[in-house]
This record gives structure tokens, sequence and C-alpha cells, in this order.
């Protein structure tokens, strides 16, 4: 690694496209597991002008009116201002959800089938996915990142308690950090563009947006008079949301993960149930990466496990303290194994999934957030043990 670079991460809003996509679905998710915890979920959401298309497979008990449920979505956002042309009480919705193949279901339940090796839950899907934790943040997370989504966060907050009214939903955020050997030190330059009213002036919006969004959530010790800060840079941003661009499931997931400083193995989490391993294992290897961390074995950990579809196993766990680990990083990786099951009916109870928890998730990050039950730092004691 070079001994001073600079790495950057992005974070987008809940008014943005596929963000407001994710949110649709994730609200159908949770609505599902309101009344049918069993409940069998991959729901992907189109936005478009006025109009929201849900696409997927849902196998449930639950009795969904999903327009109801897409519209207190979209609400909930904020889109809901006369000239508005996605509204949530105008726009129009088609729904294209079917049941999940009968096929796939049989490889997840937890019963024998013809052909399939176990009668134990297996795998939604084969693939791949990533867990990383460091030390930089109290979150454990990349810096690039969490400034990032506090930028987002601080911005929706001053939005929907309307300090200012010409804010809209849609924006994104930016943050450069320069690191010196392993240590991020400086943010380099700061981008915001957010949406607004057609009456405000740019000078106005740069001027609030650098002193109550960035001066107010950044730490000052790590700007100065060089730090650059690029504010709507277009200069105007009024045609926004879904009216601007098409938004779609799923698009974000490395806004939603690490900001690319850690790896992805590339599946959407957002509108599927935890019987789904892209969402679920994701979940699982952060938080072991997490306790990895936090039990002082190692300064950051990075972990990929692998899945075939309808068995309940991995067939890969992999454990990199990219040279921070405290012991053989061999020790580690064999006291996971100990600590942890991987199994995916193992990790639905352990993380306590089936349970409307995922609107949560949906906006800044799907890390970080202390109320998350894979954010929980409470088997560090048991890896301790494990290691001897």
């Amino acid at each position: 690694m070079s001994s001073s670079f600079v790495f950057s991460s992005e974070s987008v809003g809940e008014g943005h496209p596929d963000k407001v996509s994710d949110f649709i679905s994730d609200s159908v998710l949770d609505a599902c597991l309101e009344q049918d915890p069993a409940s069998r979920v991959a729901c992907e959401t189109l936005v478009k002008s006025n109009h929201v298309v849900l696409a997927g497979e849902i196998t449930t008990n639950a009795v969904i009116n999903y327009e109801a449920v897409v519209r207190e979505a979209v609400r909930d956002i904020g889109y809901v201002n006369d000239d508005d042309v996605f509204h949530a009480d105008k726009v129009f919705i088609t729904n294209l959800l079917t049941k999940q193949s009968s096929d796939i279901a049989q490889g997840v339940d937890a019963k024998a089938a013809e052909g399939k090796d176990t009668a134990e839950q297996g795998a939604g899907d084969q693939g791949l996915m990533f867990g990383y934790a460091c030390n930089e943040t109290p979150e454990m997370m990349p810096t690039a990142i969490m400034f990032a989504h506090r930028l987002g966060r601080e911005l929706t907050k001053l939005r929907k308690s309307r300090v200012v009214e010409w804010l809209r939903p849609d924006a994104k955020s930016q943050v450069s950090i320069r690191y010196e050997g392993d240590k991020p030190v400086r943010i380099e330059n700061v981008v915001i563009s957010t949406q607004h009213t057609a009456h405000v002036q740019h000078a106005a919006i740069r001027e609030f947006l650098i002193e109550n969004v960035i001066r107010k959530v950044l730490p000052d010790e790590m700007m100065d008079k060089d730090t650059s800060f690029y504010i709507n840079p277009t200069g105007r941003f009024v045609v926004g949301g879904p009216e601007g661009d098409s938004g779609l499931t799923g698009r974000k997931i490395i806004v939603d993960t690490y900001g690319g400083w850690g790896r992805h193995g590339g599946g959407a989490f957002s509108g599927k149930d935890p019987s789904k391993v892209d969402r679920s294992a994701a979940y699982m290897c952060r938080w072991v990466a997490k306790n990895i961390v936090a039990s002082g074995l190692a300064e950051i950990c990075e972990l990929q496990v692998a899945y075939a579809i309808g068995y309940p196993q991995p067939v890969s766990i992999w454990v990199d303290a990219m040279g921070t680990a405290k012991v053989p990083e061999e020790r580690i990786s064999e006291a996971v194994r100990k600590v942890f099951s991987f199994k995916p009916a193992d990790i639905i109870r352990d993380l306590d999934l089936l349970r409307p928890i995922y609107r949560k998730t949906t906006n800044y990050g799907h890390f970080g957030k202390a109320e998350l039950p894979w954010e929980q730092t409470n088997r560090t004691k048991e890896l301790l043990a494990a290691v001897g």
C-alpha cells in the first residue's frame, strides 16, 4: 500500500431513485414478516416518472395491501409536495409479483426432497459474501463511507424537520480521505448534491450546506483551508428523484456496505428475506469480522463465505486479517469455526432475523448502526477462549 493516497466513498439520500426502490422493497419485506415470519420474499422495485413496478417472488400467509405499502414508503421518504411528479398519492403501481419457484423452495425448506443431499435448510442460492471491520472509527467501519453517511443523515434530518423549506428528497454525498500509511489523516474534499426548489439561489445552498451540514458533522481537525467543498456542482438540481432518473432495487450495493474499501460479493440486500444468503450471510460475515476486531485479535478483518444452493454448510470460509493479526491467522480461523455456525438456519436464529427490521437497514448503510443485531460485539469472550 502506498504511504500516502486518497480514497473516496459516496452515500445517497432516501430520495435517490435507487434508494426509493430499496426502501419500497424492504417495506414489502417487513410487511410480510410482521404477519408471517416464515415469509419467503424476493421483491424488486423499479421507479420512473410517476410509476412504481413491483416484481419478484413472494410466498407468504400474510395478507398484504401492496399499494398501501408502496404509498406509505414513498410518503415516508418525503415525495408529498404538490409539484412532485413522483408523489405518494399519485403514482401508478404495477404488481408483477408471483410465488417462489417450487424448485428453489425445496432447496431452502428444512425437509428432504428427491435429489437433495440433506433434510436441513439449505442456502437459497449459490454465491459468495464478504464481511469487513476495522478500528478506524467507533463503528469499526472505514472512514470515508461513515463520513459520507453522516452527511446524508444530517441532510435528511434538516429536510424532514423543515429547518429550511427548499430541501427536497434526492441527494448524494461523497468524501475523499487522505491516508498516510494506513491512517486516515485529512479530508481532501467533500461533495454534496441535493435536490432543491426552484426559487433558492445556489450561493445560499452552498453557504447553508457548508456551515450546517459539513462543518457540523465532520471533524474540524481533519479539515483545513485547502479542503475543497463541491456543492451542487452542476449549479441546479430541481428535477430529481424518479422524475429525473430511473431507480432499481439493489443498484447501490457499495453504498450499502463498505464504500468500496471492503469487498462485496455482488448480491444485493434489499427486498430479500434472510433465507437468501446474499443478505443474511453478508450480515453474518460483518458480525464475525467485527467481533474479531473488537476482541483485539486483529486491527482489520475481512471474511468471505461461499454457498451452494440447497446445501446448509458453506463450501468455503476464508479469514484475512491483512497483516494485523495478533496471533496466527490459522488460530483465528479455527476459532471462528468453533464459535460461529454459518448454516443459514443458524444465522437466522443467532441474529434473530425473522423480524420486520429491514426498513431500518435501507438508508445510510447496512453496517455501522449500533441497534442492528449483526453490529453486536457479543462473542469476543468466546473467540478469545477458542484462540487460547
